[in-house]
């Protein structure tokens, strides 16, 4: 506390009990980077009061450099470890993350980019209480989003959730190209909202931000969209035009989480199974030479890509819900609005512009009744199955 206490002093330029009518001791989380403790404001509001430690700043610089010596070590001993890029993305992301200020305009940003969801949840910044090392936000209340029995508790649906976590994320990636890259659980909180009574997302840290190029996100696109379909020549298209090059099928097999012979089949209609997880793991170990030559290739904006797929796929495993037929038609809806809107951005003709919006519409009323077609069929799947077990009992 007599740590926490100097940082606000210094950057605040006042005392706790200025500032605050409680302050709570015991952290609501505690990182590397900083820790977030639970206030009361004056005017009785309660704030999540998110404390740099006094050493990082100077500690990660150092930690950065002696990253940067084992790794040329490593590489120099092992030719096959060729991870320079990790240190790379540090010296990048390292100042960025530390930047409290810049973590509360991505916040306002993102929250002002998908207003129009309602059940997302981004706690308000109090701008008067915050400085590079001190983030004061609104304080926000819910479970993990890993915490399946929190959901259960409170009557949160969990395919809903997982669901919704992926609306938000396929418009963050193919619609806007500005991604919230940390999508832990501890970041991603859900709950019951206390006034209007329906589920939300609450999402959390957003230290960490993708913003993809034009010509990235186009060809990230297209590629997802011959992915859902199985074009297996669009898909080495796509993967050679995003530096995959001869690597194509091993960094398909690495963006899906999937074997090759559930891409060549098209992700979307073969489901996930335990012998092919196994698989997985397996070929992992056996082509970490040709997966560290990957990630040396591709463009640095795909890394981050690729631990969030990661991160998201680990929830939508704990919820299991992973290759839901919702997932693909989420994000088959923000590629085809994504495409839609780069055509648009090309062409000055009037009549050009409304043969594409007529284009999108089709394409999106067509997944609309697919959507509606798969909602019918469970629905009857439903029924029969519950007329069976009364005839059986």
């Amino acid at each position: 506390m007599e740590e926490i206490q100097k940082v606000i002093r210094e950057d605040l330029g006042k005392e706790l009990s200025e500032l605050f009518v409680s302050f709570e001791e015991k952290p609501q989380g505690a990182a590397s980077l900083a820790q977030v403790h639970k206030a009361v404001l004056h005017d009785g509001r309660t704030v999540a009061v998110k404390v740099q430690h006094p050493k990082v700043q100077t500690q990660s610089s150092k930690d950065i450099v002696v990253m940067e010596l084992l790794v040329r070590v490593v590489h120099w001993l092992f030719t096959d470890f060729a991870f320079l890029w990790l240190v790379e993305e540090a010296k990048k992301n390292m100042p960025l993350e530390l930047d409290f200020l810049n973590e509360g305009r991505n916040a306002e940003k993102v929250a002002n980019m998908l207003s129009h969801h309602t059940f997302l949840k981004i706690p308000m910044i109090h701008w008067d209480l915050s400085t590079k090392r001190i983030l004061t936000m609104e304080f926000a209340e819910g479970g993990q989003v890993n915490d399946t029995d929190y959901m259960k508790k409170h009557g949160i649906n969990v395919n809903k959730i997982s669901e919704n976590l992926g609306k938000l994320y396929s418009e963050m990636i193919f619609v806007h190209g500005f991604v919230h890259c940390d999508p832990h659980p501890g970041n991603v909180l859900v709950r019951m909202c206390p006034q209007s009574k329906k589920t939300e997302i609450i999402l959390l840290d957003h230290g960490l931000y993708q913003s993809l190029e034009e010509d990235f996100r186009v060809n990230y696109c297209r590629l997802w969209q011959a992915l859902i379909k199985g074009n297996m020549s669009k898909v080495e298209q796509y993967s050679r035009r995003l530096g995959a090059g001869d690597l194509y099928p091993l960094f398909a097999c690495v963006l899906t989480a999937r074997s090759w012979t559930a891409v060549s089949s098209g992700i979307s209609s073969v489901p996930v199974t335990n012998s092919e997880d196994v698989e997985i793991r397996t070929n992992a170990a056996l082509y970490l030479p040709q997966i560290s030559e990957l990630l040396n290739r591709v463009p640095r904006q795909m890394l981050l890509l690729l631990k969030t797929n990661d991160l998201l796929r680990g929830i939508e495993t704990t919820l299991q819900t992973r290759a839901s037929s919702s997932s693909f038609i989420n994000m088959s809806r923000c590629c085809i609005q994504a495409m839609a809107r780069h055509k648009r951005s090309k062409v000055q003709s009037r009549r050009r512009r409304l043969q594409i919006n007529l284009a999108e519409s089709l394409c999106l009323w067509q997944l609309t009744l697919y959507e509606l077609y798969l909602w019918v069929k469970a629905s009857m799947l439903v029924h029969w199955f519950s007329a069976l077990l009364a005839f059986v009992q």
